[in-house]
């Protein structure tokens, strides 16, 4: 069975700041500051994202985000190594094991990102496959690849050799001490229109390397958007799976993500949580040649803040975490809000027009009760929700008596039994009733 975390992942990611640059001491960098202002709110994992294994790296942005068939460091059975040029420890094949380590010091968890399939340089060299007598051209799909990324051929679904492909990667992994893996070109196979899931087998390798080795990592799937025909295998081999392609600081996106939620709400549970994506706040952008503050107006990131929330959304945090002021920090480590991220809270979308969108949430467990209030105008306008007319609170002996808005600490409206709030533009309320 796969790992049955009782909560969403709430981490960070290099990605969004770094792009394919990052390196050893910026990942410390930022695990020291999550363990300092973070982790007591709940955030727990530090994810190095794309191309942690390529030479060079970032040298050719200017041209290129990947440099085309660019070197990478990689052992004589085809599995990809971190580039010891910019992660010094994993020198003599000690590999992510040393900055595990570090990272599980601080009290936190360890994640990497990787491309499916089997690196086209191992296929051309014919590596052997560890724990097999095949060869990495066998089990090699050259008419399976990433529209995006040179790094990678498919896995031939049912080849002699793959799976245990996978368990040679994936038991690595495990014995650097990997927490987390981002799985990319996977969830979404867009080159391939007319069979967008067409790497579904590889998702399904995928989960049971990781049962064999008995360790408790969460499988990411990127990029989406997910198939909502396809939630019964996301929710059967995986535990996130992204419902969005990339997410940037755009109002247009973020306006987008209400309609994917809608798509997606009744598909989180224990384990199993559809993912809006990271957190484009605070300074993002290095790595792209763009350092600059989120374009998100501060309502726009409260907005993004309480949808995650009351969704159920993963949370992954895609600024430079050193770099965040005061403000981004308390929208972040807000525990009430936070609390949202338990599998036992259920959000539903109760409202939704062109203007405002509300949303409930019920904790199962506690029979805790929630509600948001979005405005989407770019004037601002009062919204309101009648609460005696949500289905999610209907089985509920108590009465509402009180609102407790979450980012402010100020009480809410209530006439009678309405939630009212006068919102800003691109704003949003968050309250707890009571």
């Amino acid at each position: 069975m796969k790992y049955q975390m009782a909560r969403a992942p709430m981490g960070w990611n290099s990605y969004d700041y770094y792009d394919t640059t990052v390196n050893e001491e910026q990942v410390k960098a930022n695990a020291r500051f999550m363990a300092e202002h973070l982790k007591d709110a709940g955030w727990e994992y530090i994810v190095a994202d794309i191309q942690w294994y390529a030479k060079n790296a970032g040298t050719m942005r200017d041209r290129y985000q990947y440099i085309p068939f660019g070197e990478m460091e990689m052992d004589g059975y085809g599995r990809l190594q971190p580039d010891s040029s910019r992660f010094p420890s994993s020198a003599d094949g000690k590999g992510f094991g040393p900055l595990a380590d570090y990272v599980h010091g601080l009290g936190l968890k360890f994640g990497i990102h990787i491309m499916r399939g089997i690196p086209r340089a191992a296929a051309h060299a014919h590596l052997p496959v560890f724990g097999s007598d095949r060869t990495a051209n066998e089990i090699a799909d050259p008419s399976s690849i990433c529209g995006w990324n040179p790094d990678m051929y498919g896995v031939r679904k049912g080849a002699a050799g793959a799976q245990e492909y996978y368990d040679s990667i994936i038991g690595l992994y495990a014995d650097w001490g990997v927490d987390f893996i981002k799985c990319d070109d996977i969830c979404n196979t867009s080159l391939y229109p007319q069979n967008p899931y067409s790497a579904a087998h590889e998702v399904e390798m995928l989960q049971r390397a990781i049962q064999k080795t008995g360790r408790e990592i969460v499988l990411s799937l990127s990029p989406g958007p997910a198939l909502i025909e396809q939630a019964w295998h996301y929710e059967k081999y995986a535990n996130l799976w992204r419902i969005t392609d990339d997410f940037w600081d755009s109002w247009p996106l973020l306006r987008g993500m209400f309609d994917r939620c809608e798509l997606w709400q009744n598909h989180r549970a224990a384990g199993s949580y559809p993912d809006c994506d990271m957190l484009p706040l605070g300074k993002i952008g290095k790595g792209f040649g763009e350092e600059r503050e989120t374009r998100f107006t501060r309502e726009e990131q409260i907005t993004m803040m309480s949808l995650w929330c009351i969704f159920g959304s993963p949370l992954m945090i895609g600024a430079e975490l050193t770099q965040l002021d005061g403000w981004t920090l308390s929208l972040l480590t807000n525990r009430e809000a936070l609390r949202l991220m338990e599998a036992d809270c259920q959000g539903r979308q109760f409202e939704k027009n062109e203007s405002y969108a509300v949303w409930t949430n019920l904790s199962l467990k506690t029979g805790e009760r929630y509600a948001a209030l979005f405005n989407f105008l770019e004037t601002p306008q009062p919204v309101a929700c009648a609460l005696e007319k949500v289905e999610q609170f209907a089985g509920s002996s108590r009465p509402i008596r009180s609102a407790k808005e979450l980012w402010t600490g100020e009480p809410g409206t209530l006439n009678g039994t309405r939630l009212e709030a006068l919102l800003p533009p691109h704003g949003a309320r968050l309250f707890r009733l009571d």
